[in-house]
């Protein structure tokens, strides 16, 4: 499932890609198909597929599980939420279905009513829009009233609380009053069609009003990670393999309405990260229309470096004669505009040059800044794949610059290189924030941290617990049987134990799948973690081993009774080594000598036990 939000190539038992979360050049972005999880070794992110769809499509608990269901055709059978869970899927269902109802409020407000027709659709038959294009977006008109929209909804017992994070009203006087009075209602939807939010635009010019009011952040609504029409454009960015970026919501319409479907809008602000990865959901082309003016121009060039990061090919089309999208379309047609659009793609890079040498002038210092600026982008090319594209683009820009080609490469190269060294500062400054903990093998289990062992005895119940471990008792009534007498230190790790214990004593079958659904966001995580590891073993150690037969092979090697055995043994010695410092600490601190002699007794079958390990230990790793 995850892999239809994020790119995934094979590595092993699970799949690797550049996580949805973080921006990042080598990807960390790890989903085990067989448990259901994922994490990002970079920003720490994890969880199930349902925690996926909550935090990247910003789908409330229920929406998640019910995305689920019609993508797989089951029916969920919903379990018990944690009350933050509940709090936040009731919340944002709360939400949607307030938009939902807003939405028919406005449009029956613009199609229904005298004021609506006379003042709002007039204007936009005027600026050349069909009912059709209007009832597919569901614009509407909020009517120039105090309180026409809040009336309604309370009417129809609407949360006023809930009214008010919408962003729909406000309150005035401890009264609700419509907050887009007055305006022309464009509904913002998600890619599940559902609202998440509203432009509102004004009617004409007004004094100190703004041109348009949006939708304040909330459970469901996060602007940077929304583009316009998305929802309408998805499958049409697919097929045409490019999407068409414009500024605002009636250059989308427009465009639309014209036959061109494969196109979203910024909201008129600077392309964002999350924005952009949305586009290449769909697509590595991205077309940016925007109005030919200085102003236009400039808000196209923002985001350059952050298309580039992300492998986008990027092209500049500027509408001519003071003209934008809309009214482009209109004047000249829906070929004619297809074929503008096709005839003068401008390549970004290029572009960016042609205007910053035109603006430098025969200014050397303003010069040397466009070269190092450039050289700046062109140092964001940093994929592999796209060694030649950024080849060729120094190649191009340094005979546009009148400068050597080789200088040009070196300054490009310094600028990767100070580009890694910045992240690798930034990286020994967060490993020492928050220790990234792994367990990759055997000679990493010996530590003086009681949470690495409690947690790698974790991981072996989850991964191998039903698996037998001889004829009488599966590894995890082995491992449940071995740890009686040393109690864990974490109890978040306590718990998880506990839980899969009595799932396992009721029957259940326990496995990470299982068990992640019955776990807040927080547990999710901490299953996440103990259960997926940065690294795998790779299949070089067969050839290093001269391993030939396929049953002989390392990976292809059913390892759970040496782990289980082994990572027990390491636990118990943790243990046994705590015990003993607290006895040693006991012994320096009696005066009493039978307490004294019980201690030393007591001192002495620990030790005896841990060289009982020892050898146990030496035993298991050259079998």
């Amino acid at each position: 499932m995850v892999g239809e939000f994020v790119k995934l190539k094979r590595r092993g038992a699970n799949y690797l890609g550049l996580c949805p979360f973080h921006g990042e050049k080598s990807p960390s972005f790890t989903v085990s198909p067989s448990k259901e999880i994922f994490k990002c070794f970079g920003c720490g992110k994890s969880g199930s597929t349902i925690t996926f769809l909550m935090e990247h499509e910003k789908y409330s608990y229920v929406e998640a599980l019910r995305w689920l269901a019609n993508r797989y055709g089951i029916e969920v059978e919903e379990t018990e939420m944690s009350d933050e869970a509940k709090a936040h899927a009731q919340t944002a269902d709360s939400l949607y279905i307030i938009n939902g109802f807003a939405q028919k409020f406005f449009a029956e407000q613009l199609f229904e009513t005298e004021e609506g027709r006379n003042i709002a659709l007039t204007y936009l038959y005027e600026r050349g829009f069909t009912d059709s294009i209007l009832q597919k977006f569901g614009v509407g008109y909020s009517p120039d009233v105090r309180d026409a929209f809040s009336k309604a909804a309370l009417t129809n017992q609407y949360n006023p609380e809930l009214l008010l994070r919408s962003g729909l009203v406000r309150s005035y006087h401890d009264e609700l009053q419509d907050n887009y009075r007055g305006r022309i209602i464009f509904p913002i939807h998600n890619n599940s069609g559902k609202i998440i939010g509203f432009g509102a635009r004004i009617i004409g010019k007004k004094e100190n009003a703004p041109k348009y009011i949006n939708t304040p952040e909330n459970e469901i609504y996060v602007k940077s990670k929304i583009l316009y029409g998305s929802y309408f454009a998805r499958h049409s960015i697919d097929k045409n393999n490019e999407c068409l970026l414009v500024e605002g919501y009636t250059d989308v319409i427009s465009l639309a309405q014209a036959g061109v479907d494969n196109v979203v809008a910024s909201g008129g602000t600077s392309l964002t990260v999350e924005q952009i990865r949305l586009i290449k959901k769909y697509t590595d082309n991205l077309t940016i229309i925007y109005d030919g003016d200085n102003a236009g121009v400039k808000a196209a060039l923002r985001g350059l470096d952050m298309a580039l990061e992300e492998g986008l090919n990027v092209r500049l089309v500027l509408i001519p004669d003071n003209e934008d999208p809309d009214s482009y379309v209109k004047k000249v047609g829906a070929n004619a505009f297809k074929q503008f659009v096709q005839d003068n793609k401008k390549d970004f890079i290029l572009f960016q040059l042609e205007i910053m040498l035109r603006d430098a002038g025969n200014d050397i210092s303003k010069k040397n800044e466009v070269v190092n600026r450039v050289a700046d982008s062109l140092s964001k090319i940093n994929k592999a794949e796209d060694f030649t594209k950024q080849q060729e683009y120094i190649k191009q820009c340094a005979a546009i610059l009148k400068i050597d080609e080789t200088g040009l490469t070196t300054l490009v190269n310094k600028y990767k290189r100070d580009s890694v060294a910045k992240q690798e500062k930034n990286k020994a400054f967060e490993d020492q924030v928050k220790e990234q903990e792994t367990i990759e093998s055997p000679d990493v289990f010996i530590t003086d941290n009681d949470e690495l062992q409690e947690k790698n005895i974790l991981r072996v119940v989850f991964e191998y617990g039903l698996k037998p471990f001889d004829e009488h008792q599966t590894i995890a009534d082995y491992i449940f049987n071995e740890i009686q007498a040393f109690p864990f230190d974490n109890n978040n790790y306590e718990q998880l134990m506990q839980l899969y214990e009595t799932q396992y004593r009721q029957g259940l079958q326990p496995t990470t799948k299982s068990i992640m659904y019955l776990l807040d966001n927080k547990m999710q995580e901490l299953v996440a973690n103990i259960t997926l590891s940065k690294y795998e073993l790779s299949r070089q150690w067969d050839e290093r081993l001269g391993n030939t037969k396929k049953e002989q092979k390392v990976l292809d090697k059913d390892v759970s009774l040496e782990d289980a055995k082994v990572s027990l043994i390491y636990f118990k010695l943790r243990k046994i080594k705590k015990m003993l410092e607290q006895t040693q600490a006991e012994l320096d601190q009696s005066k009493v000598y039978e307490e004294q002699l019980k201690l030393m007794m007591v001192y002495k079958h620990l030790k005896d036990e841990e060289k009982n390990l020892t050898t146990e230990l030496g035993a298991v790793i050259l079998k």
